[in-house]
Protein backbone atom coordinates (compact mmCIF):
# COMPACT_ATOMS: atom_id res chain seq x y z
CA UNK A 1 0.00 0.00 0.00
CA UNK A 2 1.81 3.50 -0.96
CA UNK A 3 1.51 6.55 1.64
CA UNK A 4 -1.62 8.19 -0.66
CA UNK A 5 -3.70 5.32 -0.40
CA UNK A 6 -3.12 4.70 3.57
CA UNK A 7 -3.84 8.10 3.73
CA UNK A 8 -7.25 8.44 1.81
CA UNK A 9 -8.15 5.02 3.41
CA UNK A 10 -7.47 5.72 6.62
CA UNK A 11 -10.83 6.42 8.89
CA UNK A 12 -11.97 6.48 12.38
CA UNK A 13 -13.44 2.71 12.29
CA UNK A 14 -15.93 2.46 15.18
CA UNK A 15 -16.96 -1.30 14.89
CA UNK A 16 -14.67 -4.32 14.82
CA UNK A 17 -14.08 -8.23 14.67
CA UNK A 18 -13.13 -10.60 17.25
CA UNK A 19 -10.03 -11.21 15.15
CA UNK A 20 -6.42 -11.14 17.52
CA UNK A 21 -3.96 -9.11 16.35
CA UNK A 22 -0.55 -10.59 16.12
CA UNK A 23 1.96 -8.82 18.82
CA UNK A 24 4.89 -9.04 16.15
CA UNK A 25 2.58 -6.96 14.21
CA UNK A 26 2.46 -4.36 16.64
CA UNK A 27 6.08 -4.22 17.54
CA UNK A 28 6.84 -3.75 13.43
CA UNK A 29 4.30 -0.71 13.39
CA UNK A 30 5.88 1.03 16.82
CA UNK A 31 8.82 0.65 16.30
CA UNK A 32 8.94 2.43 12.70
CA UNK A 33 6.47 4.78 14.12
CA UNK A 34 9.58 6.06 15.79
CA UNK A 35 10.49 8.15 12.73
CA UNK A 36 7.68 10.71 13.53
CA UNK A 37 9.22 14.20 13.48
CA UNK A 38 9.74 15.33 16.64
CA UNK A 39 10.81 19.22 17.27
CA UNK A 40 14.30 18.30 19.00
CA UNK A 41 14.20 15.18 18.63
CA UNK A 42 12.85 15.48 21.95
CA UNK A 43 10.20 12.30 21.05
CA UNK A 44 7.35 13.16 24.20
CA UNK A 45 5.27 10.11 23.59
CA UNK A 46 4.70 7.51 26.25
CA UNK A 47 2.65 4.33 24.89
CA UNK A 48 0.99 1.52 26.68
CA UNK A 49 -0.46 -1.13 25.21
CA UNK A 50 -3.50 -3.36 26.22
CA UNK A 51 -4.82 -6.71 25.42
CA UNK A 52 -6.40 -10.26 26.76
CA UNK A 53 -6.81 -9.79 30.41
CA UNK A 54 -5.57 -6.36 30.89
CA UNK A 55 -7.85 -4.65 28.46
CA UNK A 56 -10.85 -6.89 29.59
CA UNK A 57 -10.64 -5.67 33.14
CA UNK A 58 -9.95 -1.90 31.98
CA UNK A 59 -12.97 -2.04 29.93
CA UNK A 60 -15.01 -3.67 32.82
CA UNK A 61 -14.02 -1.40 35.63
CA UNK A 62 -15.32 1.69 33.25
CA UNK A 63 -18.33 0.16 32.29
CA UNK A 64 -19.35 -0.41 35.99
CA UNK A 65 -18.66 3.56 36.42
CA UNK A 66 -20.81 4.29 33.55
CA UNK A 67 -23.52 1.76 35.39
CA UNK A 68 -22.93 3.85 38.26
CA UNK A 69 -24.04 6.96 36.22
CA UNK A 70 -20.87 8.29 36.94
CA UNK A 71 -19.80 11.04 34.65
CA UNK A 72 -15.87 11.27 34.71
CA UNK A 73 -12.33 12.25 36.44
CA UNK A 74 -11.60 16.20 36.83
CA UNK A 75 -10.48 17.15 32.97
CA UNK A 76 -7.16 17.13 32.77
CA UNK A 77 -6.83 19.53 29.67
CA UNK A 78 -10.12 20.22 27.26
CA UNK A 79 -10.65 18.37 24.61
CA UNK A 80 -12.04 21.49 22.80
CA UNK A 81 -12.24 25.25 23.19
CA UNK A 82 -14.59 26.14 25.71
CA UNK A 83 -17.24 28.07 22.89
CA UNK A 84 -15.86 26.26 19.66
CA UNK A 85 -16.29 29.51 17.06
CA UNK A 86 -16.86 28.67 13.82
CA UNK A 87 -16.09 27.18 11.63
CA UNK A 88 -14.83 24.82 13.89
CA UNK A 89 -18.13 24.21 15.39
CA UNK A 90 -20.37 23.44 11.96
CA UNK A 91 -17.29 21.01 11.16
CA UNK A 92 -17.64 19.19 14.04
CA UNK A 93 -21.62 19.39 14.38
CA UNK A 94 -21.44 18.08 10.42
CA UNK A 95 -19.30 15.02 11.30
CA UNK A 96 -21.77 13.88 14.50
CA UNK A 97 -24.59 14.45 11.84
CA UNK A 98 -22.92 12.01 8.93
CA UNK A 99 -22.01 9.58 11.89
CA UNK A 100 -25.30 9.15 13.46
CA UNK A 101 -27.04 9.00 10.14
CA UNK A 102 -25.04 6.31 8.69
CA UNK A 103 -26.32 4.55 11.68
CA UNK A 104 -29.93 5.13 11.46
CA UNK A 105 -29.75 7.37 14.98
CA UNK A 106 -32.31 9.87 14.82
CA UNK A 107 -30.75 13.40 15.95
CA UNK A 108 -33.63 13.10 18.83
CA UNK A 109 -32.71 9.76 19.82
CA UNK A 110 -30.69 11.04 22.79
CA UNK A 111 -30.78 7.44 24.58
CA UNK A 112 -28.98 5.75 21.13
CA UNK A 113 -26.35 8.69 20.94
CA UNK A 114 -25.40 8.15 24.66
CA UNK A 115 -25.13 4.15 23.83
CA UNK A 116 -23.56 4.18 21.23
CA UNK A 117 -21.25 7.32 22.05
CA UNK A 118 -20.35 4.57 25.52
CA UNK A 119 -18.78 2.40 23.08
CA UNK A 120 -15.65 4.01 22.77
CA UNK A 121 -15.06 2.84 26.62
CA UNK A 122 -15.09 -0.67 25.13
CA UNK A 123 -12.63 0.00 22.06
CA UNK A 124 -15.75 -0.42 19.84
CA UNK A 125 -14.98 -4.20 20.29
CA UNK A 126 -11.41 -4.00 19.12
CA UNK A 127 -9.35 -6.46 21.01
CA UNK A 128 -6.13 -4.02 21.31
CA UNK A 129 -5.97 -0.50 22.59
CA UNK A 130 -3.24 1.81 22.72
CA UNK A 131 -2.77 4.69 25.34
CA UNK A 132 -0.28 7.54 24.72
CA UNK A 133 0.97 9.60 27.30
CA UNK A 134 2.79 13.09 27.76
CA UNK A 135 4.74 14.18 30.59
CA UNK A 136 3.04 17.33 32.46
CA UNK A 137 5.86 19.81 32.04
CA UNK A 138 5.75 19.17 28.12
CA UNK A 139 4.00 22.09 26.10
CA UNK A 140 2.04 22.59 23.20
CA UNK A 141 4.75 22.10 20.44
CA UNK A 142 5.54 18.70 22.34
CA UNK A 143 1.69 17.60 21.92
CA UNK A 144 1.61 18.63 18.50
CA UNK A 145 4.25 16.10 18.18
CA UNK A 146 2.34 13.80 20.03
CA UNK A 147 -0.34 13.80 16.99
CA UNK A 148 2.23 13.57 14.02
CA UNK A 149 3.40 9.95 15.99
CA UNK A 150 -0.28 8.77 16.37
CA UNK A 151 -0.76 9.66 12.77
CA UNK A 152 2.60 7.83 11.76
CA UNK A 153 1.01 4.68 13.83
CA UNK A 154 -2.49 4.72 12.66
CA UNK A 155 -0.55 4.99 8.69
CA UNK A 156 1.53 2.23 9.49
CA UNK A 157 -1.78 0.06 11.20
CA UNK A 158 -3.47 0.86 7.62
CA UNK A 159 -0.50 -0.17 5.54
CA UNK A 160 -0.42 -3.64 7.67
CA UNK A 161 -4.07 -4.13 6.94
CA UNK A 162 -5.38 -3.02 10.40
CA UNK A 163 -7.92 -0.49 10.95
CA UNK A 164 -7.78 2.12 14.38
CA UNK A 165 -9.99 4.83 16.03
CA UNK A 166 -7.85 7.39 17.61
CA UNK A 167 -9.77 8.27 21.24
CA UNK A 168 -9.84 11.18 23.31
CA UNK A 169 -12.66 9.72 25.14
CA UNK A 170 -10.79 7.86 27.26
CA UNK A 171 -9.24 10.77 28.97
CA UNK A 172 -13.05 11.23 30.54
CA UNK A 173 -11.78 7.86 32.60
CA UNK A 174 -7.95 8.73 32.86
CA UNK A 175 -8.14 7.62 36.46
CA UNK A 176 -9.36 4.09 35.66
CA UNK A 177 -6.99 4.39 32.56
CA UNK A 178 -3.81 4.92 34.48
CA UNK A 179 -4.55 2.30 37.79
CA UNK A 180 -4.56 -0.28 34.70
CA UNK A 181 -1.56 0.91 32.96
CA UNK A 182 0.73 2.60 35.66
CA UNK A 183 2.55 5.30 34.07
CA UNK A 184 5.56 6.52 35.21
CA UNK A 185 5.64 9.66 37.38
CA UNK A 186 4.48 12.59 35.92
CA UNK A 187 3.17 11.38 33.00
CA UNK A 188 -0.45 12.15 31.82
CA UNK A 189 -3.40 10.86 29.66
CA UNK A 190 -3.71 12.16 26.22
CA UNK A 191 -6.10 10.01 24.45
CA UNK A 192 -6.41 6.01 23.41
CA UNK A 193 -7.07 4.19 20.07
CA UNK A 194 -8.48 1.05 19.45
CA UNK A 195 -7.10 -1.24 17.19
CA UNK A 196 -8.08 -4.57 15.26
CA UNK A 197 -9.74 -5.48 11.67
CA UNK A 198 -12.52 -3.62 10.54
CA UNK A 199 -15.91 -4.54 10.80
CA UNK A 200 -17.26 -5.16 7.08
CA UNK A 201 -20.43 -5.95 8.17
CA UNK A 202 -20.91 -2.41 10.67
CA UNK A 203 -23.82 -0.29 9.73
CA UNK A 204 -21.31 2.66 8.93
CA UNK A 205 -18.14 0.38 7.15
CA UNK A 206 -17.23 2.33 5.20
CA UNK A 207 -18.51 5.98 5.84
CA UNK A 208 -15.68 8.26 5.04
CA UNK A 209 -16.45 11.89 6.68
CA UNK A 210 -16.68 15.11 4.82
CA UNK A 211 -12.81 17.15 4.79
CA UNK A 212 -13.25 20.89 4.05
CA UNK A 213 -12.38 21.82 0.34
CA UNK A 214 -8.61 22.59 -0.22
CA UNK A 215 -9.82 26.55 -0.84
CA UNK A 216 -11.12 26.72 2.38
CA UNK A 217 -7.59 25.65 4.36
CA UNK A 218 -5.20 26.34 2.03
CA UNK A 219 -3.61 29.53 0.58
CA UNK A 220 -1.11 29.40 -2.17
CA UNK A 221 1.08 33.13 -2.19
CA UNK A 222 3.60 32.77 -5.21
Amino acid sequence: MNVYDAVRSRRSVRQFTHRPVDRAVLERVLDAATRAPSGGNVQPWHTYVVSGASRDRLVEKVAARLAAGDAGDVPQYPIYPEGLKSPYRERRFAAGEQLYAALGIAREDRGARRNRFSRNWEFFGAPVGLFCYVDRDMGSAQWADLGMYLQTIMLLLRAEGLASCAQEAWSVYHETVDETVQPSDGLMLFCGMAIGYADTDAADSGLIIDRAPLAETVRFLD
